[in-house]
């Protein structure tokens, strides 16, 4: 639903909504920084930061791009759940240039210094902390305060991985909790919205089995990830985590059978929702199996499966429905965006294959790459044009 306070905007229609900036810009990064990093993984390609080449890729992905449409979605629904007026016009523009501020930093930290280099990233994320609690905390909406915490979360993790980059040189377990901070939002908002669209197009299109309602069930299997995520974040790989995991796949994948996702399949809008959702118990039993047999390549294929899978996919399948939505246009997935879905969920795919065929592996990350720079550069082409314009009458 479009919130009603919106009335009375007059500026730029990009700084109109939360969506919008953050959609096109953290697409449009997106893009650029694998345009970025593939030439500095195969090439050697050096940007003027303090980040080694992997850390600058790791680091961007889970705390700069992933962060720019977390932010996104939680402008534009805060006030839906609240009532409140929507962040608009010039502190919009003021938190999407301190994001932007944050990347540039993060590249250029090896002129600026390690130290403001990371005031500025994680000042970013520490302000949109504040203003989802403060939102939430004012529209008395107290049980939307759980999102705030993983957004707090991430923010946790990324100071830990400037602490832990300059003290050790490592950032293992920084990619632990920012792995598992955005997880754990899928796994909350996802839980909301997959079921919820589910439902409604079932019940306009195809009467019968809807999706099952958050219950007891539904809770329980939170319950599992939190304690799973918290141990792996905290320990790191082990057979407990490992069992842990097993656990939390098979209950993800439980969890996703209840949403009865194969009856809206002719909606390719709801469909890529639980495509995207499919990642997460997938995700769970990679790193399990990797753990158990001490497989590298396995374990890389699951964090992958988690991060450019469940997180790109999810993503994208968010930012179409919402900018389609808020834009006043219909929800109908044209060909350009079932294109744009068919290019994340490959990309993903070939991403985690990469490290399970060596003699192959550096086609499989040109694969992975151009299919990844398809998708996000692809819903900047189509996309773009309707963030940057007035909704739709």
């Amino acid at each position: 639903m479009t919130n009603p306070r919106l009335r009375g905007y007059e500026g730029p229609a990009l700084f109109s909504y939360g969506f919008r900036p953050f959609f096109l810009g953290g697409a449009l990064y997106s893009a650029l920084a694998i345009m970025l990093w593939l030439p500095m993984y195969m090439d050697g390609l050096v940007l003027p930061s303090a980040f080694p080449p992997l850390a600058w890729h790791v680091h961007e992905m889970l705390f700069g791009f992933l962060p720019a449409i977390v932010t996104g979605f939680l402008l534009t629904a805060v006030p839906n759940w609240t009532g409140r007026t929507p962040l608009r016009g010039a502190p919009l523009a003021a938190l999407a240039g301190l994001w932007l501020a944050g990347r540039a930093a993060i590249a250029f930290s090896d002129v600026i210094g390690a130290i403001p280099a990371a005031v500025i990233d994680c000042s970013f994320l520490a302000s949109v902390t504040l203003a989802v609690t403060w939102e939430i905390a004012k529209g008395r909406n107290w049980r939307n305060l759980k999102v705030a915490g993983l957004i707090a979360l991430l923010l946790a993790g990324n100071i830990l991985f400037h602490i832990e980059l300059a003290a050790r040189g490592s950032f293992a377990a920084a990619e632990r909790v920012g792995i598992a901070a955005i997880i754990l939002i899928i796994v909350l908002i996802g839980g909301r919205v997959v079921p919820a669209f589910t439902r409604n197009w079932l019940m306009q299109h195809n009467p019968g089995r809807l999706p099952a309602a958050f219950d007891r069930t539904d809770a329980a299997i939170v319950a599992l990830t939190v304690l799973a995520f918290a141990v792996w974040a905290g320990a790191g790989a082990s057979p407990s985590v490992a069992a842990l995991f097993a656990l939390a796949g098979i209950a993800h994948a439980w969890r996703l059978a209840r949403w009865a996702g194969w009856r809206a399949a002719r909606d390719p809008m709801v469909l890529i929702l639980h495509l995207g959702y499919a990642f997460v118990p997938l995700g769970f039993a990679f790193m399990a199996a990797a753990m158990w047999l001490g497989h590298a390549a396995l374990l890389s294929a699951g964090l992958h499966i988690w991060t450019a899978g469940a997180a790109g996919t999810m993503t994208l399948a968010i930012m179409t429905r919402a900018s389609l939505g808020h834009t006043g246009r219909p929800l109908r997935a044209g060909r350009a965006t079932a294109g744009i879905y068919a290019a994340v969920i490959a990309a993903a795919l070939a991403r985690a294959i990469a490290p399970l065929f060596p003699e192959a592996t550096v086609l499989w990350l040109h694969a992975a790459a151009f299919l990844w720079l398809a998708a996000f550069g692809g819903f900047a082409l189509v996309y773009g044009p309707m963030l940057l314009r007035p909704r739709a009458a």
